[in-house]
């Protein structure tokens, strides 16, 4: 991850600018270990520095939650802070290079609110889930020009390659975004994939409620996947091949197909490596055998008008709210520098949860950087934020 290590952290007043990244407040921890937020902008990108101490240095880099994806616009960032405070870089792994040049030239990158507000109409839309090297999903586009590919992944390096090989080959027909497959699925249109890849996801073999393929994920593919629509696992994993093989079978209606060691058109690196130690490959593929109604979820992110008392916050910092449908929890609380306050929220289903912050100031709430994915867990995390909120 990029990052600064800094002689001493100099303050900044607020709002500034510094080239075209521009600084808009900052926010500091309540709890122990101080540390303290700054709300970035930069190429119409919303996100947060982080600044804290580490030993005797200061550390200037990403907030994991909102970090954007190139690197380049918090490489950048973090530069631009650093240059406008006068702070002194002791160390740095951030490079001076300008924005790369492939990744200027495509606008593959799309943002969630793309896809959220206006999914795209394609006549065929397939979808690869933790597309790594981007192999497989470069070479399927090549082959399937009149196809449209969506490649999600949250692996920085990986999506800024792929982006690369995109405008290098010229693709038309590659869509990418940084996001978690599991939340995206929920404002995919009903019967409106064709194909979903999961090819070699991490295994979690100790964690397995994290794993991609689990009922919930299953459930909402089979919703987004047009009839005889596929799901396809790729795995060298035997637990992950018996556990996908479970839980294929809970949907009442559906068809899947097992197949070991078969030889596909395009191999990733590591599938190379796997098959010279003469490990087993797997895949299990569901097949889609139902038309499944449209999706339609009742009510918006919006926060009642009536002013938030400030004296809430204390009542509801750093406490976890369990329900039947999921959870709301207020993780840690910052005070913004010229008034108000905020949280760093998860809320919504127990196995995906949304991360996001929440901003209160002058009695009134937001979301940063954006509201939260429409999903229906999401929405009743939020009618009860709501209902906290104003007592």
């Amino acid at each position: 991850m990029p990052h600064l290590h800094l002689d001493t952290f100099n303050t900044i007043p607020f709002p500034a600018v510094e080239g075209e990244v521009s600084f808009d407040f900052s926010a500091i921890s309540r709890g122990e270990g101080k540390e303290s937020l700054i709300a970035t902008r930069y190429k119409d990108r919303d996100f947060f520095i982080l600044h804290k101490k580490s030993g005797e240095k200061d550390l200037l880099k990403s907030d994991k939650i909102t970090r954007p994806s190139p690197n380049f616009l918090v490489k950048h960032a973090l530069l631009a802070y650093a240059n406008h405070s006068g702070s002194t870089i002791i160390s740095s792994n951030v490079d001076t290079a300008g924005e790369n040049v492939h990744l200027k030239q495509h606008d593959a990158l799309k943002s969630v609110d793309f896809f959220a507000t206006d999914f795209p109409s394609a006549s065929e839309v397939r979808l690869e889930v933790g597309f790594g090297s981007a192999r497989h999903l470069l070479h399927q586009a090549i082959t399937n020009p009149d196809i449209l590919f969506i490649g999600l992944e949250i692996h920085k390096p990986s999506i800024e390659q792929a982006l690369k090989q995109i405008t290098i080959k010229n693709l038309a027909n590659i869509m990418i975004l940084d996001y978690d497959a599991r939340l995206f699925l929920e404002f995919v249109p009903s019967n409106s994939l064709s194909r979903i890849y999961v090819h070699f996801p991490v295994p979690w073999d100790k964690k397995p409620h994290r794993r991609v393929i689990g009922d919930a994920f299953v459930e909402e593919a089979i919703r987004a996947l047009k009839p005889q629509g596929r799901l396809e696992l790729r795995t060298d994993s035997e637990n992950y091949y018996r556990f996908a093989l479970e839980t294929y079978s809970h949907p009442p209606q559906v068809t899947f197909e097992v197949h070991k060691n078969r030889d596909i058109a395009i191999t990733s690196k590591y599938e190379d490596r796997w098959k010279k130690m003469e490990k087993n490959i797997y895949d299990v593929t569901l097949i889609n055998d139902m038309q499944s109604p449209e999706k339609r979820l009742e009510g918006e992110f919006i926060f009642s008008q009536i002013p938030i008392n400030d004296a809430i916050l204390p009542k509801i910092e750093r406490q976890t709210y369990r329900r039947e449908w999921g959870f709301l929890n207020a993780e840690a609380s910052f005070d913004i520098h010229d008034g108000g306050w905020m949280i760093r929220l998860a809320m919504g289903s127990f196995d995906r949860p949304e991360h996001l912050y929440l901003i209160v100031k002058n009695g009134q709430a937001r979301y940063f950087p954006t509201v939260p994915v429409r999903s229906s867990t999401n929405l009743k995390a939020h009618i009860l934020l709501d209902e906290l909120l104003h007592g």
